[in-house]
């Protein structure tokens, strides 16, 4: 009998690391992915377009438009590097919702996800309170409201174990009432890469699935569910053991030298296995324990006050116009 080998897939939610693997012994391009990258002052950006059902099928992603932001140095804690990040940001949201079609004066909800009591999975929650939210101005006073800003409101809806509700049963019924041209959700992500956790930023076209970053994927807050276009921006700020495992053995393999004796001696049958199949070894060490453990890093409540900032000031520049791009870091809270 086959073993099927999919359930031990490497996790990961990030489009450019599946690009990644379905690259890897692969001609390039892939067909049906258009991919540019370009690189600024330690940030490198990636547009990844996958245009079709091959390119889809090829590297594990829905079809729709992704943008990477990669800053390796942002856990260095650079305020004058976060001030530069936040700028980046905001362009890149505003040729982002250019792209897909959002006016200027468009309507915004912006969806917090998350558990605001688990650091790792507060990110959202911790945006939202940083925006400049105006749509009370337009509701209560909108004479009063000057020229370059637009509705933008905000929630944090929490999670299924606080609430009992799903967060996308919860957005849904804002959304109805509030009528929003654009839903822009936040979350935590998962990463394969632990050099990308808490220093890369995503955002795509296709919404997003709360708790899609620990493998708990429910209820999408998706154009097909919502109505309406749904952006999501996500940051990877864990990571699985067995991810961290696995890629110790294959840096172990390949220190080791070229002589496949001398990494055979060491490593036994561990150098001639796929790396699924020692992807599966891994998670069965790992199965005792219940589950497949996940991981961040000890300084994680720095990480995410900061990247959520970077965020919040980035959107803020991005949904009004009044507010000066060159002087983005100015306009967090």
């Amino acid at each position: 009998m086959e073993l099927d080998l999919q359930k031990y897939a490497v996790r990961t939610d990030l489009a450019i690391e599946s690009r990644e693997l379905a690259g890897q012994g692969q001609p390039q391009p892939i067909p049906g992915v258009h991919e540019d990258v370009e690189d600024l002052e330690d940030i490198k950006i990636t547009r990844l377009d996958v245009l079709d059902e091959t390119g889809a099928n090829r590297i594990g992603r829905v079809q729709g438009h992704y943008v990477t932001l990669e800053i390796p140095k942002l856990r260095e804690g650079d305020s004058g590097l976060q001030d530069r990040v936040s700028f980046a940001f905001a362009k890149e949201m505003e040729d982002f919702m250019r792209k897909i079609g959002i006016s200027p004066m468009a309507k915004v909800m912006v969806v917090g996800l998350g558990n605001w009591n688990v650091t790792p999975d507060s990110l959202g929650p911790l945006v939202v309170e940083n925006l400049m939210i105006t749509r009370q101005y337009f509701e209560l006073m909108p004479d009063q409201v000057s020229p370059g800003y637009r509705e933008v409101s905000g929630v944090a809806p929490g999670v299924l174990g606080i609430t009992g509700i799903e967060s996308s049963e919860i957005v849904q019924s804002i959304a109805e009432k509030t009528q929003p041209d654009l839903i822009i959700a936040i979350d935590a992500l998962a990463s394969r890469s632990l050099e990308r956790i808490n220093t890369t930023i995503q955002v795509a076209d296709i919404g997003i699935h709360p708790g899609s970053g620990i493998g708990n994927k429910r209820r999408g807050i998706t154009k097909e569910i919502m109505g309406i276009p749904c952006i999501a921006i996500g940051v990877p700020t864990v990571c699985y053991a067995s991810t961290i495992v696995n890629d110790s053995l294959e840096m172990m393999r390949s220190h080791l030298g070229k002589e496949d004796t001398q990494r055979q001696a060491i490593m036994g049958m561990l150098n001639s296995i796929s790396e699924q199949e020692r992807l599966q070894l891994v998670k069965e060490v790992l199965q005792p324990l219940g589950h497949d453990l996940i991981v961040t890093p000890k300084e994680v409540d720095k990480f995410i006050e900061d990247i959520a900032n970077i965020i919040a000031t980035g959107l803020n520049a991005a949904l009004h116009e009044a507010v000066n791009p060159d002087n983005v870091a100015a306009y967090t809270h």
